[in-house]
């Protein structure tokens, strides 16, 4: 669906590597206020009912711009327009305490429609229909005529007809003959009425199953959205990663903010260890109100505006960078009656042109991880904003209106098309298991399953990548820890020589191109001297075959590495 204002995409399904349907998407933009939207659920009937949502609030928010943009210059709404720029400066200082008041919790049954079926089929002629509902009822009553009676039909006979003989009688025959005719007249019509009567009643047992089988095509859809909501709420009850994320997006997507916000996120969750991730759109500083007041000058026809200096430009655009994180934070918090968070971790994103380059860039400017308990203890009316990200050990420039790019403290994706399902390698190994000439994907697949019981009390996943021997990633861990975790690299190289320092290079140019937090590089030979010094004071780990020994070891595995075997099988493969 598209016009000159609104476009609607087309409802794109997602499926996961194994060829699974994960979730829908669409895409919504709206050209008159330059914004756009993509709606992910699991669910279409979810999906749908999230769009007609988007686009209700878009319609409210074009009606209050075109309202805007028609405002006079006339002293009146120089007035007006005053004590709005001055709402809108308050609203800027209550993102936060606002949303204290407001109940965050997910109102299940409001997700359910209430609509009563109305059939739109247009009456038909000769049918009765219930007012509510237009259910066809009853048939309209066919008008009959009443029957003649002879003694409608009496002759008006006088004492004078007696004197012409034959008078009476013809007068007689006469009205005779006009009785007959009325009798006719009448059986044909009542013929044709009862016919008539016949096609109604058919007419009406003809719409009546119409509008049986139509309502309980309703009925049965309605149903069907109510057991959607249902099992999403218990699938939400029981923590499942994916419903945690959809009522992370309605409780999100019902926090109402001024009209100069644009709201847009993402977010992920680990269900192991209870850790949600929102990046969120936080607005471009050219984004918020500064109008302060607004003058209309008689004299000179003149409208005249006034905004707030820029020292309060950049205190208020901090300002609300803030509150949106801990706003944010606290309706997940207060909406999470099962306790499916342990921790959120909050990535303010700005999409804003860079002033330097010319280019419009993103960044995340702000990140702030926060526990459970420590946030619900907080007394959030009190606050200050800044001051209480601080609190929380959140990451920000000492100024936020510079868009100072910072790192997230953590990012969950763990959507990745490149991962690939995991294999069970390690439970096979024993003492004859010599690791330098396993199969190459198994060895991969082998530190996979490593790391993830070494990383196993963090509550962190590990993936392992498709197939590609062009050292890249082989695998890749997310650690919800706020100090030593976020994204790892981790590759896996089954060599029989020493590891020189250009894969300890390519290693660190991994690690900066996928934005990850800490390289590990694991061989089942050793590295270089040139390789360890490279890696001195870098984000880099590297074990070598003694190292992967020993955490086999610690995880309960035995195994070993004999290089010289090794080269001897690879000598005498074909």
């Amino acid at each position: 669906m598209s016009d000159s204002l609104i476009e609607v995409g087309k409802i794109t399904p997602r499926f996961t590597v194994s060829g699974k349907l994960s979730s829908y998407t669409v895409e919504l933009r709206h050209n008159g206020l330059g914004e756009h939207r993509e709606i992910k659920s699991s669910d279409l009937s979810i999906l749908t009912n999230k769009v007609e949502a988007a686009l209700v609030k878009w319609g409210e928010k074009w009606v209050a711009h075109l309202r805007r943009s028609a405002l006079q210059a006339t002293v009146e709404s120089a007035a007006s327009e005053t004590e709005a720029a001055q709402s809108a400066l308050r609203q800027c200082d209550e993102l936060l305490t606002q949303t204290l008041n407001v109940d965050d919790r997910v109102a299940w049954d409001d997700l359910k429609p209430k609509t009563q079926f109305v059939w739109s089929q247009p009456a038909k002629p000769g049918l009765r229909y219930r007012k509510v509902s237009n259910e066809p009822i009853g048939i309209e009553p066919v008008e009959r005529p009443r029957a003649p009676e002879e003694a409608d039909f009496r002759p008006d006979i006088r004492w004078f007809h007696h004197l012409w003989p034959g008078l009476v009688a013809k007068k007689t025959e006469a009205a005779q003959q006009q009785f007959q005719a009325a009798n006719e007249a009448y059986r044909r019509a009542d013929e044709a009425l009862s016919a008539e009567e016949q096609r109604r009643r058919a007419l009406l047992e003809s719409e009546s199953r119409a509008f049986d089988s139509v309502e309980a095509e309703f009925v049965e859809s309605r149903r069907l959205v109510f057991a959607e909501v249902d099992a999403l709420r218990a699938a939400w009850s029981r923590k499942e990663e994916s419903a945690v994320v959809e009522h992370t997006d309605l409780v999100l997507n019902h926090s109402t903010y001024p009209d100069w916000m644009k709201i847009d996120f993402s977010a992920n969750y680990a269900t192991s260890s209870g850790s949600l991730v929102v990046d969120y759109r936080l607005p471009a500083p050219d984004e918020l109100p500064t109008l302060e007041r607004v003058a209309f000058i008689k004299a000179r026809n003149e409208r005249t505006e006034k905004h707030i200096p820029e020292s309060r430009q950049k205190k208020q655009y901090d300002s609300v960078c803030y509150q949106i994180a801990l706003r944010t934070i606290h309706e997940l918090f207060e909406a999470d009656e099962v306790e499916a968070l342990a921790s959120i971790t909050f990535n303010g994103w700005v999409e804003a042109t860079n002033p330097s380059t010319g280019r419009v860039e993103r960044n995340c400017i702000l990140s702030v991880q926060a526990e459970r308990a420590q946030f619900l203890a907080l007394s959030l009316g009190n606050v200050d904003p800044k001051a209480c990200f601080k609190a929380l050990k959140g990451v920000a420039a000492s100024s936020l209106i510079g868009l100072a790019p910072v790192r997230p403290i953590l990012q969950l994706r763990t959507d990745d098309p490149r991962f690939v399902a995991p294999r069970e390698i390690v439970d096979a190994l024993d003492d004859s298991a010599n690791l330098a000439s396993m199969p190459w994907e198994d060895f991969e697949h082998l530190v996979r399953e490593l790391f993830s019981k070494v990383f196993s009390t963090t509550g962190s996943e590990v993936h392992v990548t498709q197939a590609s021997r062009d050292g890249g990633v082989d695998a890749i861990a997310f650690d919800p820890d706020p100090i030593k975790g976020g994204k790892i690299v981790i590759q896996a190289k089954r060599y029989t020589n020493v590891v020189g320092v250009s894969a300890v290079r390519d290693l660190y140019g991994t690690v900066m191109n996928e934005g990850a937090n800490r390289g590990i590089l694991v061989t089942t030979s050793d590295f270089g001297p040139d390789a360890y010094k490279f890696a001195q004071g870098k984000p880099l780990t590297l074990l070598n075959g003694g190292n992967l020994l020993s955490l086999l070891a610690d995880h309960g595995h035995r195994a070993r590495i004999d290089l010289h075997e090794a080269k001897l099988l690879q000598q005498s493969a074909p």
